[in-house]
């Protein structure tokens, strides 16, 4: 089941769409959801989940490992995004410039989104506490994730925007192997990046395995799962994202998160 979030005169609610019209779901990430026959008017389309905290994993696919010139890492390696940073489709990334930086980088992402809080799970039981799966760009300002930051990542990807999320929330039984499923990134029309969740390092499981040991993963928690080969600090030359670009992410299954770039003013 494909879920969206809209806002209406009430506040927001989880809906499915049908031929252009909007429908209440019952339910919560928690519980699961389901199909009603209300209908709701949307005043406009919101990031597909209410998110209690973002996890996010580096270095998890072999090719990107090696255009970037690191070693297979033996562990997960994760930081984590303000949950300050999420942005829907159709809204805009924004360039820092209070605090600049001029190398704000692109990445495409399988999101795991986790339904209940969830604890030491096994790898024979870690999928159940899915809710369900969406695409996610973690933009990340490299020259603040590298140079100004200590080398702590969490400041470089946590600015305003830097984390689109949707278009929708694919419930996970829609998802048949999150481990098999293409995934690119559109820059202004070009093909940027373009690859497989086969090239994981580290598969959905051993990530909510590792993540979860001995410490809650609460329910609304964002797993963004590595990004493939092709973001713009390995490229000759560099390829940073300025005002006025269009970064879309399309996700298998999912479909495609769209995003114009603007500057902060």
């Amino acid at each position: 089941m494909k879920i969206q979030r809209v806002e209406t005169t009430n506040g927001s609610c989880y809906v499915t769409e049908k031929n252009g019209t909007y429908y209440r779901c019952g339910g919560s990430l928690k519980s699961g959801f389901t199909e009603t026959e209300e209908c709701v008017e949307s005043l406009r389309l919101l990031p597909p989940v209410e998110v209690s905290a973002i996890f996010v994993v580096g270095l998890n696919y072999r090719e990107h490992a090696v255009e970037m010139r690191k070693p297979i890492p033996e562990f997960p390696v994760v930081a984590m995004k303000s949950p300050a940073s999420v942005i829907g489709t159709g809204d805009p990334i924004v360039l820092p410039r209070q605090l600049r930086s001029d190398q704000v980088d692109y990445e495409c992402e399988l999101a795991v989104v986790i339904g209940r809080d969830c604890k030491n799970a096994t790898q024979e039981n870690a999928l159940d506490y899915v809710a369900g799966y969406t695409a996610a760009n973690d933009v990340s300002a490299r020259d603040w994730q590298q140079i100004y930051s200590g080398g702590q990542w969490c400041k470089g990807k946590s600015f305003d925007s830097f984390c689109p999320l949707g278009p929708c929330l694919v419930t996970s039984d829609g998802i048949a192997n999150p481990d098999r499923l293409n995934i690119r990134t559109e820059l202004n029309g070009q093909c940027m990046q373009s690859s497989n969740t086969s090239d994981m390092i580290f598969s959905v499981r051993d990530l909510i395995v590792f993540l979860s040991g001995s410490m809650t993963l609460q329910s609304g928690s964002v797993i963004l799962t590595g990004t493939p080969t092709g973001v713009g600090i390995a490229r000759t030359p560099q390829r940073f994202l300025k005002d006025g670009d269009r970064v879309v992410i399309e996700v298998e299954g999912i479909g495609r998160l769209e995003n114009e770039v603007i500057e902060e003013v």
